[in-house]
């Protein structure tokens, strides 16, 4: 691969700081094949959002993080205006191809590439934003959560005199739905994990209530990983219940001048019950789980415990 890159725009710790075992729990998420990223700056909304969120946050002559900087695509847009950014990456697969990529983009040599770990990285003088796409739906998978949090800690230890950085993303807004699912594939039943496009007609899935917020984020806030909910749905048409859809709402920006924000929505994630129910309308069904950010999926899927109430 080729790793050509303008002087001064990269840096590697001398030694080798990554230490860790990449199958280790504590970096799930860390090493997805590099066409998955490819494939991200295909996603219009994702890439739109971000690039809205970078353009208002980022100021000119301002200093900027990025930690997991996959291709090095939120630092090369941040760079537009930025003095300078470090944009930190753990995968050395990923560490190369940023670098190929910067190297092809007027902003990029304002980008230095860090191959390190971003739970310990810690840039050399303070910065004015920080940018972390490490988000999985629920907060699943990749350690988002405990990423923000370490960075923080480590930061104000470091330099106690500076106000912590405007962050990107601010805050997670999450929440669930009772589907009724048709797990079927050309007479093959087949209740899977799956993934559905938002704001996209899925046939597949009957709505039998509204949607409900279970947990938000603020991020600038002390978050605990621990995240568990035990709350209710009104059903609002007759079916069976037997698959939960997850809903993340990432809020990347706020504007206060216009009191709007700038959203990412993620894409919905609908784990199937391991015993479905059957609902009238009226019914309330009953929902309950326990899970730790940055988690498997699969701790979620058994963890939901669901019962109905006339």
């Amino acid at each position: 691969m080729n790793t050509a890159h303008p002087p001064g725009n990269t840096h590697t710790p001398p030694g080798n700081p990554l230490q860790h075992d990449a199958t280790d729990s504590h970096y799930l998420g860390q090493f997805i094949p590099l066409h998955y990223h490819h494939n991200m700056l295909l996603d219009d909304n994702r890439m739109s959002g971000f690039k809205a969120a970078i353009e208002h946050a980022v100021f000119p002559g301002a200093k900027v993080l990025e930690l997991g900087g996959g291709t090095g695509v939120l630092s090369c847009l941040a760079a537009t205006k930025a003095e300078k950014v470090w944009c930190v990456e753990y995968n050395p697969e990923l560490v190369a191809e940023s670098r190929r990529l910067l190297a092809l983009n007027p902003h990029g040599h304002k980008v230095e590439v860090i191959h390190a770990d971003a739970f310990e990285f810690l840039p050399p003088e303070p910065v004015d934003v920080v940018i972390c796409e490490m988000i999985h739906v629920a907060m699943l998978r990749e350690k988002q959560v405990e990423v923000i949090e370490n960075f923080k800690q480590r930061y104000r230890k470091k330099f106690p005199d500076a106000t912590l950085p405007l962050l990107i993303p601010t805050a997670v807004i999450m929440a669930a739905q009772p589907l009724q699912q048709d797990f079927n594939y050309h007479g093959f039943h087949a209740p899977i994990i799956q993934f559905q496009r938002p704001q996209v007609m899925q046939s597949r899935s009957i709505e039998l209530a509204e949607p409900v917020v279970y947990s938000t984020l603020d991020l600038t806030e002390d978050s605990a990983l621990d995240i568990h909910w035990q709350g209710s749905f009104n059903i609002t048409m007759e079916g069976t219940v037997n698959a939960i859809r997850f809903i993340t709402k990432n809020i990347l920006a706020i504007d206060p001048s216009h009191g709007s924000t700038i959203d990412w929505l993620n894409d919905y994630l609908v784990l199937p019950l391991h015993q479905p129910v059957e609902v009238r309308t009226g019914d309330t069904l009953q929902l309950a789980f326990a899970y730790q950010a940055g988690g498997a999926i699969r701790t979620l899927e058994n963890a939901m415990r669901v019962s109905k109430n006339p």
